[in-house]
């Protein structure tokens, strides 16, 4: 089986680093807590082989056994969700949040995120080829998941530890975290990340998932947290500091969005304001973006685009089949 890198946080709890091939995020952290009765894995990477190997070899390394092993899924994104369901065994609990499962399970979500981004300026001969290529499209579980499904408040414990479940919308519309109380420790999955910011997008205009993300963060920065275990890239010590660089980041980014879109400019769809967005990646120009980062990108200029709409500083109308913005 492949390498895997196996960090010890306690005696009975384990961050294992599940490789992401060819992904910017390069691994998934799955937390695994053995238990003497049952065990739990806080969420698993995509369903492809590298992925699967890689865990099956830290639960081997970790001497986990799967017919007593219980899961935990943070978000609906294919690198937190996708082996769910290859792995559990046929009594296992899968906790998961409502909203979540629901648009996994929502048969025409593909056709329906295809006539979104259209309409939103993306290309229409590169959304069919986004839509491939994209992640969840590819490496979600493959078959309807049996979910036990959470809300805000609800206990989950295993062995000593009593993790309750923190809905913390934003990164999807379900997003829900684990916090320990007794240890002061936050399973923030992709809410919280430490060295990159979790991206904040979507494609559908109604709505604020920004907005909602924000109101997350105030939520949890009242928590008392010692230790942050994320979804992607190590552990962090000082969350309120952490919060605070994500809370300038977005504000950084609505001031860019405010400039794209000024009142004397023409007005631009989410597309059009993505591709003159500063991103942290290496290209000559927008054109020579990756596929997927463009579309990364609209999604996140969309959503920040929604938030400045219903602060009332832009307004929408439609330019043939594409909605534009344009400043008050």
């Amino acid at each position: 089986m492949s390498q895997i890198v196996i960090e010890q946080i306690r005696a009975d709890l384990f961050r294992a680093e599940i490789p992401l091939p060819r992904n910017p995020l390069k691994a998934t952290n799955s937390y695994i807590i053995k238990g003497e009765d049952r065990n739990l894995i806080i969420d698993t990477g995509m369903n492809r082989d590298e992925c699967k190997s890689a865990l099956l070899a830290a639960l081997d390394q970790l001497d986990i056994d799967l017919g007593k092993t219980d899961f935990f899924v943070t978000h609906l994104h294919a690198d937190h969700v996708g082996l769910v369901d290859e792995l559990a065994a046929a009594d296992a609990v899968i906790y998961f949040n409502k909203p979540d499962a629901e648009i996994l399970n929502y048969k025409d979500l593909w056709q329906l995120i295809f006539s979104l981004a259209s309409k939103h300026g993306f290309p229409p001969e590169q959304v069919n080829a986004a839509i491939d290529s994209h992640p969840g499209q590819r490496y979600s579980p493959k078959n309807p998941v049996d979910f036990t499904l959470v809300e805000d408040g609800d206990i989950i414990k295993c062995t000593d530890y009593e993790l309750h479940c923190v809905v913390t919308p934003g990164h999807t519309s379900g997003h829900t975290c684990l916090y320990e109380p007794n240890l002061k420790y936050f399973f923030s999955g992709d809410h919280i990340l430490g060295n990159i910011t979790p991206n904040i997008s979507t494609w559908i205009e109604d709505g604020d998932p920004l907005g909602d993300y924000l109101k997350s963060l105030t939520k949890v920065y009242a928590m008392s947290i010692d230790l942050v275990l994320p979804g992607h890239r190590g552990l962090i010590t000082d969350c309120r500091k952490r919060i605070n660089e994500l809370r300038e980041h977005h504000r950084l980014r609505l001031d860019e969005v405010m400039a794209i879109l000024d009142v004397k400019k023409d007005p631009g769809s989410a597309f059009d304001v993505a591709s003159q967005m500063t991103w942290d990646l290496v290209a000559d120009s927008w054109d020579d973006f990756p596929l997927m980062q463009k579309w990364f990108a609209t999604g996140e200029a969309l959503a920040h685009i929604c938030h400045l709409e219903v602060a009332g500083k832009l307004k929408r109308e439609m330019a043939g089949s594409t909605m534009v913005f344009t400043a008050t």
